[in-house]
């Protein structure tokens, strides 16, 4: 027996046996909390596809669809995918940045400030490839505002041999208040150029490759939502902001200030444009029972759902997707993240078919050759 046992080898054996059969009963019943086993679930060992397990159950489990509303599941498996989004997947491409030269003048950036309908833009020197950094449109209105301000005051010292003034509190009286405040825009130099006004803020500079996650904690640090990213070789490639990056994981975000559009338009007899966000059911009533979705509908709601779900991918902007055997799906407007508008053409022989069903008049489309080149195409 070991110097260090207290007790019988046999009493300690046992012992052991029974705390262990204790405590092997007591787990038996015990039943297990959530957090137990999500504990379990998060070992090392289930951590490389966790993510991409719980990703595809929300979107293929029956009970995830039960649990969770289509918004909601849509966003945990936005921010489940999260980790693996890269800034050249959020960012806005050169071609569409809209960017002001620092030479421009107060009176033309206030206009542009107007047209566009944005906050903050970036600004360059000569080209977007020299930027210098960013202004905001509180800062231009801050600036017009204190040099519009009147910071002279007239002088209180009474004049030589004028009588003294009673300063009595029974003739003392409260001078009115003046009507107009001392606020002139026309000490506003409006031809001051924007590098001459010293409100160009520092922006960020960040390569496409960089995780959108970590830019955002950047952006939090440095407390700015703008940064141009910049591609190998020096040049600008694109724009990147804090909005960019949330509606990666709750979708578009509009303010008051954004123009809204039409969500579905009838173009003519046979073509339509539809926002890709409208519901199946809300086009298949418009278009008619040839738009049928019957297969579709248990799967997607949306039009960009449908297109996303024919694919497995977002299609670029230009691209005919053929999603629903009568139709064809012309893409008007696209970026990395989703699809944005749609044009809906019917195919000429589901036209001619139609016109043959209806049998009222020639048939609608019968030798159109008015018909956009581009809906045709395969």
């Amino acid at each position: 027996m070991s110097e260090f046992s207290t007790k019988p080898a046999s009493d300690a054996n046992d012992s052991d046996q029974s705390s262990s059969s204790d405590e092997g009963g007591s787990s038996r019943h015990r039943p297990q909390s959530f957090w137990s086993r999500a504990a379990r679930m998060l070992r090392p060992q289930h951590g490389s596809r966790l993510r991409e397990d719980l990703a595809d159950a929300l979107m293929t489990d029956p009970a995830a669809a039960d649990a969770f509303s289509p918004d909601e599941r849509a966003m945990l498996h936005n921010i489940l995918r999260f980790r693996e989004v890269r800034v050249a997947d959020v960012m806005v491409p050169r071609a569409d940045i809209e960017a002001v030269d620092q030479t421009i003048t107060i009176g033309e950036l206030m206009i542009l400030f107007e047209e566009s309908g944005r906050s903050r833009m970036p600004v360059y020197a000569e080209t977007l490839d020299d930027p210098r950094g960013m202004v905001h449109i509180r800062d231009l209105l801050s600036y017009v505002a204190k040099q519009a301000r009147n910071k002279r005051r007239s002088s209180t010292k009474p004049a030589a041999g004028a009588p003294a003034i009673d300063v009595s509190p029974e003739h003392i009286q409260k001078a009115p208040r003046s009507a107009k405040p001392n606020f002139d825009l026309g000490r506003v130099d409006l031809q001051k150029t924007l590098a001459e006004t010293g409100i160009i803020r520092q922006i960020l500079f960040v390569p496409p490759s960089m995780l959108a996650s970590d830019l955002l904690r950047r952006m939090q640090v440095n407390r700015t939502q703008m940064a141009l990213v910049i591609d190998e070789y020096g040049g600008t490639d694109g724009l990147a902001s804090h909005e960019d990056i949330v509606e990666m994981v709750i979708g578009d975000i509009d303010d008051e200030h954004d123009d809204e559009e039409v969500m579905f338009k009838r173009v003519s007899e046979d073509v339509f444009v539809a926002d890709a966000r409208v519901e199946l059911e809300e086009i298949a009533e418009a278009i008619g029972p040839d738009f049928n979705i019957s297969e579709q509908i248990d799967e997607v709601d949306t039009l960009g759902g449908l297109i996303f779900s024919a694919l497995g991918r977002i299609p670029v902007r230009g691209e005919v997707v053929q999603a629903l055997p009568d139709f064809e799906f012309h893409i008007l407007d696209a970026d990395p993240r989703r699809i944005k508008r749609v044009r809906i053409t019917r195919k000429r022989q589901a036209i001619r078919r139609r016109a043959k069903t209806d049998g009222d008049g020639p048939p609608i489309g019968e030798g159109n050759d008015e018909r956009p080149a581009e809906s045709t195409a395969n």
